[in-house]
């Protein structure tokens, strides 16, 4: 992938034609020499997981948790599967 940089002043296709690019790399929309947008691919993730990772709030509270992690430490996936009982489904 190549990432691209167009300033606002050239970005004069319609934003379906920038999306349809944009497997190929990022496109970044410049204005007065600063990004001001970007048009980039998404795999695997629907619109929850992108609203998400926008929002102030829930930014926070992952935030908290990594701190509590390396404080506290955790679980590892065998250890929580051990507590609640759940079998692992490899074979």
């Amino acid at each position: 992938m190549t990432l691209r940089i167009i300033d606002i002043t050239e970005a004069t296709q319609p934003l379906s034609e920038y999306a349809q690019q944009a497997d190929t790399g990022p496109l970044v929309v410049m204005a007065n020499g600063k990004p001001i947008a970007v048009v980039l691919p998404i795999e695997n993730a629907d619109t929850e997981t992108i609203a998400l990772s926008e929002n102030p709030q829930f930014l926070a509270i992952i935030e908290r948790s990594r701190e509590r992690q390396k404080r506290e430490g955790g679980l590892t996936s065998d250890q929580v599967r051990a507590r609640l009982g759940v079998r692992c489904g490899k074979h």
